[in-house]
């Protein structure tokens, strides 16, 4: 069941503090609170609890604002509860009405919160967040008569109207690449996987065996030879090539035992008898023995849909060819990068071609906008042939050389091509910037959450508590813009008066 809450109750004044005083209304937090719509956002929450009966769930305020905090903060889940109890601010900002000493709720909560609001969600409130902001943006730049510049001359120029070179009336700039957000997993390896898994299936035969003590005989599983021959090559420092295939032999030999005497205690112990975890391990583990299998006999080392976790058997290997990091494991996003604010325009659990999807960047850019950029922004994967007729065919202006004969050497043609492809490229480093801010502050270099779902969730709201800085921050430097605007214009008249 869910209660929504009264718009109007919570407000600065009516917090109760147990010191007395009130909360600072510049605080950032308060701030914050203001620019969420939390309106639009109750109405998606609520939709999810469609029962009349049972205990009121936790409003929309205390889930949202509590992955909120975190997110910014970068605490953990029994952290943040921790926190909470102590800040005013945090206590405000998730909806309480006074602050109070007791936790505001368990740390398991956190799991369901991030369930409740998926990623697609969350992508849709950062729509909203940015469109917001460029919507009021628009407005201070028409309206705008005190001569306080609230933006910036960059920030303008790119929600500034004006019209392509072919009159299509297209506007802005289209900054777009892609980056992998890994997962907080061990570096997998062929042997350490079935490492692993031969020790689940010693769990469950020693699990399912309890129901035949006394009647039957164990099976056995050697896990004091397996465990020996593993360590002895794990402990190497270089072991050499067939080193390394002589053990992964083993390893899938007990593992192989291990499952067919899984497999005959299965015709008298149901699997019942596990819980939800192990049984999904069990499953994993079956796929994990059939691919490393394959892969042994064939003497490959690349297989479709390639588990690297067992414990997250949806994160997969994402080559990326960075210096000194040629494999990550993880999600691999595009975004998109406007005015500073970033939209996440792919993400998959699966590698993939970024230039395949530059098409639908650039549809989505129209569908926010209303209209086609007038420049796109990419590194030279996204230049192929096919998105170069399409963003010809759309009046739009793709960085980088164009095809054919390059210019003569240090020609005025020569010279002006460098100029605006080093001017592109000290635009494009915009989007570098955000990738490390997110993975260096904000915790997208390793996502520590576990299932698909929550992962997806962690990486959309990461990039939507950027857009809430970046939004805080130009609500700052209008504010102080517009006083000294004001103070400039009122001492000029005054000398000149």
């Amino acid at each position: 069941m869910y209660i929504k809450n009264d718009p109007d109750e919570a407000y600065i004044a009516g917090f109760k503090l147990p010191f007395g005083g009130t909360l600072d209304p510049y605080n950032r937090w308060i701030k914050l609170h203001k620019i969420i719509p939390w309106d639009k956002i109750e109405e998606e929450y609520a939709k999810h609890f469609t029962w009349k009966k049972g205990a009121p769930a936790k409003n929309v305020r205390m889930a949202f604002g509590a992955l909120v905090i975190q997110t910014k903060t970068g605490l953990s889940d029994r952290e943040l509860v921790e926190q909470i109890k102590e800040n005013p601010y945090y206590q405000f900002f998730i909806g309480l009405e006074e602050f109070t000493k007791k936790k505001a709720f368990h740390h398991s909560m956190m799991t369901h919160f991030r369930k409740k609001f998926s990623a697609e969600m969350i992508e849709k409130i950062n729509e909203w967040i940015v469109l917001g902001e460029a919507k009021e943006d628009k407005h201070d730049n028409d309206g705008d008569d005190d001569g306080g510049d609230s933006m910036g001359q960059s920030d303008k120029s790119e929600i500034k109207d004006k019209d392509g070179e072919n009159g299509r009336g297209n506007k802005g700039t289209l900054i777009l690449d892609a980056t992998c957000a890994p997962s907080d997993i061990a570096y997998p390896t062929d042997l350490r996987l079935l490492n692993e898994g031969r020790l689940i299936t010693e769990k469950i035969i020693d699990k399912l065996f309890e129901e035949l003590v006394g009647t039957e005989k164990k099976p056995r599983t050697y896990r004091q030879r397996a465990k020996r021959d593993y360590l002895s090559i794990s402990k190497q420092r270089r072991p050499k090539k067939k080193t390394i295939r002589k053990a992964i032999r083993k390893q899938l030999g007990y593992l192989r035992r291990n499952l067919l005497s899984i497999e005959k205690l299965n015709e008298k112990v149901e699997l019942t008898k596990l819980d939800r975890q192990l049984y999904k391990k069990l499953l994993v583990v079956n796929e994990v023995y059939r691919q490393q299998e394959e892969m042994y006999r064939e003497r490959k080392h690349k297989i479709s849909g390639r588990i690297v976790s067992i414990s997250q058997p949806h994160v997969r290997p994402i080559v990326r060819g960075k210096a000194g990091q040629d494999v990550e494991f993880g999600a691999k996003i595009t975004i998109s990068l406007v005015n500073g604010f970033t939209h996440i325009d792919k993400k998959s659990w699966e590698n993939y071609n970024e230039a395949v999807y530059m098409e639908d960047s650039i549809e989505k850019y129209k569908t926010r906008f209303g209209y086609y950029p007038e420049k796109v922004l990419a590194d030279q994967i996204f230049r192929n042939k096919k998105n170069r007729v399409f963003c010809k065919s759309k009046g739009i202006k793709l960085s980088g050389p164009p095809l054919g004969r390059p210019p003569i050497y240090n020609t005025e043609e020569y010279r002006k091509r460098k100029r605006e492809e080093s001017e592109d490229f000290r635009k494009r480093v915009e989007v570098e910037g955000k990738f490390g801010e997110s993975k260096r502050i904000y915790g997208l270099g390793r996502i520590m959450t576990k299932l698909d779902k929550t992962s997806e969730t962690t990486i959309s709201l990461i990039f939507l508590v950027m857009n809430l800085n970046r939004k805080l921050r130009l609500l700052v430097r209008r504010f102080f813009s517009r006083i000294f605007g004001k103070l400039f214009l009122q001492n000029t008249f005054n000398f000149c008066a």
